[in-house]
């Protein structure tokens, strides 16, 4: 799994080897609560296989906010940063196979690197792309309409269109699975 991040990390082979065995391996089956609303994350999961979505329930309606695939990172970065309650859950989709490492060992890899600029600097963009994915998502609520944010996303994230439950892209899109529905037929009568 580690292999493929290797040459993004100038590190002692020594290092490298320590570092990487503070992370675990486990394997779930979909539907798996990884963390639950309210609960601190102590949590950091780097995909090797699956699909994870981060939701939250709104007065009993499930709402996704992202989805995470292989080579990605995932985790309540609130909670997990600032050891405050998760606003969200995460869960997995598919089967997967994940890596988690806990919070005090990954705070223990960040005091050990934040010497070593390059080394810093690519972990924390690693570990904040979340960051930028929550902006672009929030400003395409506000100035697009439904139709475009299915359209964005076929454009943009593809694998989500192909893997992902529809009633799951639907909550991702802010619509009923009927809105949806109506939205993708309008689409194929146009074309």
């Amino acid at each position: 799994m580690f292999n493929q991040f290797r040459n993004k990390f100038s590190l002692s082979d020594e290092k490298w080897i320590e570092y990487t065995n503070l992370f675990n391996r486990i394997e779930v089956p979909a539907k798996t609560t990884l963390l639950e609303e309210g609960e601190i994350s102590k949590k950091l999961f780097i995909i090797e296989k699956g699909c994870i979505r981060v939701w939250f329930n709104n007065n009993g309606k499930d709402l996704t906010t992202q989805f995470f695939f292989e080579n990605q990172s995932v985790a309540s970065i609130e909670s997990f940063m600032k050891k405050m309650p998760s606003p969200v859950v995460v869960e997995t989709i598919e089967s997967s196979v994940l890596w988690w490492i806990h919070k005090n060992d990954l705070d223990k890899i960040l005091e050990e690197i934040k010497e070593i600029p390059e080394l810093r600097d690519r972990l924390i963009n690693m570990l904040f792309e979340r960051t930028f994915d929550y902006m672009k998502y929030f400003v395409s609520f506000i100035k697009d309409s439904p139709t475009q944010r299915y359209l964005n996303l076929i454009e943009e994230r593809p694998q989500i269109i192909q893997r992902v439950p529809q009633h799951y892209i639907a909550s991702y899109l802010g619509v009923t699975t009927v809105h949806l529905s109506r939205i993708k037929s309008k689409l194929l009568n146009k074309k």
